[in-house]
């Protein structure tokens, strides 16, 4: 559950609301916010009876001229989960119909081998100021390691417990994920060397059940879970001390861009080491936690306009099974 407290006529339906989200185990980090600002406008609205009209939609979708496509889809589809909620329970209200979604067209920015180094010793260079308990300083050289290493979703890494570490079977249990499909990931030598670092750090602050099974992996000295905005906060003054440039405007570079990273750098140690990129693939989308292999598909792609000497390779293995990546790309182009 969220720390807003909601104050509008709606605020007990809120409630219920996010408390039947959770115990079906979605995990939108963004939705307490979300539900704050429809209680706001509610309250501005002075709606005096629990019901969501179409005039009340429209209005809240004029205001909304500077939000991006993906944050007004995202507000969008909330609101909508709502409305139908109200109306099971018995409150006629309107139920928006979902736009059509035109934010498909986003690059991921895939950083070179160079460039995840330049984080690394960037987030191991970080000074604190002054003597901040509350900041998460602390726990972000492990963060970068623990994305680009695993791939793993921002979101999925704030919200890792102790026991979701096993150090003894080097792997991380991902229990809290997009798509509700639990998961572990393996951990490599050299990231179970930071983990260890990390642990035994972290291990020597004063905290009340710092080890017990629940306490949150990512902390701040004086306990307080990372967020998903603060590493983003963090990683754009890691991007800035390491030189590499920022384009803004939802971009990039972006904090889950180590998980494409991750992705294409796999794909191409892989193929140096004789693997079939396409045989590889299926295994890449579970590593991910992905429901099919669409989303995988693009890592080839963008592994190709990175490393196209291996991919070439890769059509000199297999070039008799699978069309090559360059017929594939003109039938796109035709497309």
């Amino acid at each position: 559950m969220s720390n807003y407290t909601y104050s509008s006529v709606f605020a007990p339906h809120f409630e219920a609301f996010q408390r039947m989200k959770d115990a079906m185990g979605y995990q939108a980090s963004n939705m307490p916010y979300v539900l704050k600002e429809f209680d706001l406008f509610f309250q501005k609205e002075e709606v005096t009876e629990p019901i969501i009209t179409k005039d009340l939609v429209l209005k809240w979708r004029k205001g909304k001229v500077n939000e991006t496509e993906r944050t007004l889809y995202d507000k969008w589809s909330i609101l909508s989960q709502f409305a139908r909620y109200m109306c099971h329970i018995g409150f006629v209200c309107y139920v928006p119909r979902m736009p059509k979604r035109n934010f498909g067209t986003y690059i991921p920015y895939v950083f070179t081998h160079e460039q995840v180094k330049g984080i690394f010793e960037a987030s191991d260079e970080l000074i604190m100021p002054y003597n901040n308990m509350s900041s998460h300083l602390f726990c972000i050289p492990v963060l970068v390691r623990l994305l680009y290493s695993t791939g793993m979703r921002i979101g999925e890494a704030v919200t890792l417990t102790n026991k979701d570490i096993d150090l003894q079977k080097d792997a991380i249990f991902l229990r809290k994920t997009k798509n509700q499909q639990q998961r572990i990931v393996p951990i490599s030598e050299s990231l179970k060397k930071v983990l260890l670092q990390y642990i035994d750090y972290r291990d020597k602050m004063q905290l009340p059940n710092l080890s017990s099974d629940g306490y949150h992996f990512l902390i701040s000295p004086n306990g307080y879970p990372l967020s998903i905005c603060t590493a983003r906060q963090w990683f754009l003054k890691l991007l800035k001390l390491c030189g590499t440039p920022y384009i803004g405007g939802n971009h990039g570079p972006r904090v889950h861009d180590l998980r494409h990273t991750f992705a294409v750098h796999s794909l191409m140690r892989q193929v140096r080491e004789g693997a079939d990129i396409y045989c590889v693939l299926p295994i890449l989308a579970t590593y991910l936690g992905h429901k099919t292999l669409f989303g995988t598909e693009r890592y080839v792609r963008l592994t190709h306009e990175m490393y196209p000497d291996v991919v070439r390779m890769e059509e000199s293995i297999s070039s008799f099974v699978f069309p090559s990546m360059s017929l594939m790309m003109r039938a796109d182009e035709k497309e």
